[in-house]
Order: C-alpha cells, then sequence, then structure tokens
C-alpha cells in the first residue's frame, strides 16, 4: 500500500500559474454574479415575477443566466448603478449642508454671549465692539476665518 504524497516541489511552476488564473477567473465570475442578483433586486421597473424569474435563472442555471443577463440588461445595469451613486451622492451632499448649517451658531446669539460676557466684566468695551463688528460682517468666509483665528477659545472673545 503505497499512496504518492504531493510536496510543493512537485508542483510544477506553469501548473500553479494554470490554477491561479482559474481561481482569478472563478472568483470574477462570482463578483459579477453577486453584482448581477443585487442588480435584480435594485431594478425598480422589474416586477415581483419578473425578478423571482430572472433570480431563478440565474440560480438554475448560473453561468448560461449570468451570460443572458448580461446580454439582455447589461446596459441598463450600468444606468441604475450610476443613478444609485448620484442618488447617494445627493443625499450625502444635503447631510452635509444640513449639518454645517446646524453647526454655525447664529449671529442673534454671538451678540447675546457678546453682550453677557460685557455685562459679566470678562471683556472691555473695545473687545466687545470688535467682535460685534466680527459677528457683524461675518457673511464672508474669509471673515469667519479671520475670527476663529483670533479668538480665544474658552469663550470664543477676541483678543488683541
Amino acid at each position: 500500500m503505497t499512496t504518492q504524497v504531493y510536496l510543493a516541489y512537485d508542483y510544477p511552476l506553469l501548473s500553479l500559474f494554470w490554477t491561479m488564473l482559474w481561481l482569478g477567473l472563478w472568483i470574477l465570475w462570482l463578483f459579477l454574479l453577486f453584482r448581477i442578483v443585487f442588480d435584480i433586486f435594485r431594478d425598480d421597473d422589474m416586477g415581483g415575477w419578473g425578478k423571482a424569474g430572472w433570480l431563478v435563472f440565474v440560480i438554475l442555471l448560473p453561468f448560461l443566466g449570468v451570460f443572458v443577463y448580461l446580454i439582455a440588461r447589461g446596459k441598463d445595469m450600468g444606468r441604475r448603478e450610476l443613478e444609485q451613486a448620484r442618488a447617494q451622492q445627493k443625499q450625502f451632499d444635503s447631510y452635509i449642508a444640513q449639518t454645517a448649517a446646524g453647526a454655525r451658531p447664529n449671529s442673534a446669539d454671538e451678540l447675546a454671549k457678546l453682550s453677557d460676557l460685557k455685562a459679566r466684566g470678562a471683556i472691555t468695551e473695545e473687545e466687545f465692539r470688535r467682535a460685534k463688528e466680527l459677528v457683524l460682517t461675518d457673511s464672508a468666509p474669509q471673515g469667519r476665518a479671520a475670527a476663529t483665528a483670533t479668538t480665544e477659545p474658552s469663550g470664543g472673545v477676541p483678543r488683541p
């Protein structure tokens, strides 16, 4: 009872390249299969029975199903992916705009804080006047940068 043991040096280099090629093609095919399955679910134009039919076709006859789907609906697949990417970008941009708008304090709130600091004696009349000018002329982006560059971290009061 003799069994042949294959060691690493028994596997020729060309066979290793062929194995890597087939493994890579198999991974690419799986990637394509999953993209098609996700595209079937993403398609709003197709009804439930159409989606079920394509899924059964792609799952029961995977190679033939994938190739037929690519031929029949491949062009629309790219369009749907582009629409989804645009919708996600639009949603992300609106989220950023809402977050940025909510993070910036209102000029009336800033003026109220300044007058409170002046009433407590934390800032002088001259500091109050300069800070008030900065708040009122803060419509330009460079004014905001200049105001933040000359403020104290704890109270937001400009210092000379």
